[in-house]
């Protein structure tokens, strides 16, 4: 009985020391993991398993490169916080893999970047989900990571005349403050009226709804589009991707104003309709930068 004892108080000591060398997400490997800020990260498991420290980037060899001077308007999130239906907060913002992946296959194919907020204030990514150990994404992260600490304001871009395109890149956070941006559906209704390419993914298409805010009509009503699926975001709290519920459903809300979402799983597709150009999931990414990127080029060519 002294020797059972002595091992319950030594398993004990045991999980009190990894508790206090801030181990003991381990022992909750499918529970969203509580910050020191009071949000969420994703559960051990899904940063196992749904991360990556390198990306899937393959150069391409674009024999046709864009020329022109024009910047790629990267319309970022400045918001990472999403409360759930349960009341606790995500920890999200832009997602690294589908911000910087696309963007690579831009820059080779010959352009460069403008990135800008809602507020002006800096971009936040979801940095748990990082690729730590890609050269190609950190290179061009440094490349642009002024812009990305102060970037521009939408409401003091006036118009469009000096952009090649617009990039929305997705993560959770795209949902937080884009939907409503005023601004931004300027621009998208902009964008639209020109045919200029629209470039988004995952979550991203969300921002897609800013162009019904202020009460205008939204401008993407019978368009096709691909998204990250309300069935898989409906799945995730069970192991602990998000902390809970959604707020709001993406793929209900775009398809609701009247977009056709053609996509049932994930499974790193993309979809072309007009200048709607869209990728389905971090795992599109790479296939949605060879994709646009090209087509980019081509709308501009002379």
């Amino acid at each position: 009985q002294n020797k059972i004892s002595g091992r319950l108080t030594h398993n004990l000591l045991l999980l009190h020391t990894i508790s206090i060398m801030g181990l003991s997400k381990w022992l909750h490997p499918l529970t969203s993991q509580k910050t020191e800020d009071g949000t969420y990260d994703p559960s051990p498991f899904t940063l196992a398993l749904g991360t990556s420290t390198k990306t899937s980037y393959i150069a391409q060899n674009y024999e046709t490169k864009y020329t022109g001077n024009k910047p790629i308007l990267v319309v970022c999130t400045d918001d990472g916080k999403m409360k759930m239906k349960n009341d606790k907060v995500f920890n999200t913002g832009n997602h690294p893999i589908e911000m910087f992946l696309p963007m690579l296959h831009f820059r080779d194919a010959g352009f460069t970047f403008d990135i800008a907020t809602v507020s002006g204030g800096p971009v936040v990514l979801e940095m748990w989900a990082y690729p730590t150990k890609d050269e190609h994404v950190k290179s061009l992260h440094e490349s642009v990571q002024s812009m990305m600490e102060k970037p521009k304001k939408l409401a003091d871009i006036e118009s469009l005349d000096g952009y090649a395109a617009i990039f929305i890149p997705g993560g959770h956070g795209a949902m937080v403050n884009l939907p409503e941006s005023v601004e931004l559906g300027r621009l998208l209704h902009e964008a639209h009226d020109k045919s200029l390419p629209t470039v988004t993914l995952c979550h991203g298409p969300a921002a897609l709804l800013a162009t019904k805010a202020g009460e205008k009509e939204f401008a993407y009503g019978g368009y096709k589009s691909v998204c990250f699926t309300d069935k898989t975001d409906g799945t995730t709290p069970s192991f602990g991707y998000l902390p809970g519920q959604m707020p709001w459903k993406c793929q209900e809300a775009l398809e609701t104003q009247g977009i056709e979402i053609v996509n049932t799983s994930e499974t790193g597709a993309t979809n072309v309709d007009r200048e709607l150009i869209t990728g389905d999931s971090p795992n599109a990414a790479q296939n949605l930068g060879v994709v646009a990127a090209p087509i980019l080029v081509e709308f501009h060519a002379e």
